[in-house]
């Protein structure tokens, strides 16, 4: 019985231990200071205009709204990632071999450096390391709608 307390003490250590994974929105992984400093403040710019129907771990909701992480859809095109942010999109869409036809509304309000902060957060996690979007690049991608 002596022996059982300290294995029994381990088990529930382990137990209680905060569980770790790869499904985590973590920033861990990410080593450049630029692009950490665009991927912490685009995180909050995340969860406050996004993570609503997105969902803070981005598998989106069911049927009706698209995941965005590991998205054929999303990975696809940075451009159009960043045109659906500020303008919206209407009409069907695949996604991972699954239709979505909920219309994501326009966020007009956000600058050029919000969605940059947004993006750089969103393609440096869930496995992806796309580094920093600039702002400059946003207002290119801005000027120009992209194929869909």
């Amino acid at each position: 019985m002596k022996n059982l307390i300290p294995f029994s003490f381990l088990l529930f250590f382990i137990a209680c231990a905060p569980k770790s994974s790869n499904d985590e929105n973590t920033l861990a992984k990410i080593s450049d200071p630029e692009v950490m400093k665009y991927a912490i403040a685009g995180k909050t710019l995340y969860e406050n205009h996004c993570g609503n129907c997105h969902q803070s771990n981005g598998e989106g909701l069911g049927n009706l709204i698209p995941p965005l992480k590991d998205s054929d859809y999303f990975k696809e095109s940075i451009h159009r990632a960043v045109w659906i942010m500020k303008y919206g999109q209407k009409g069907e869409i695949t996604v991972n071999g699954k239709t979505f036809n909920q219309e994501m509304p326009a966020s007009p309000r956000l600058t050029p450096l919000e969605i940059a902060q947004i993006s750089t957060y969103l393609l440096n996690i869930w496995g992806m390391e796309e580094g920093k979007i600039t702002s400059s690049e946003v207002e290119k991608y801005l000027k120009t709608k992209p194929p869909f």
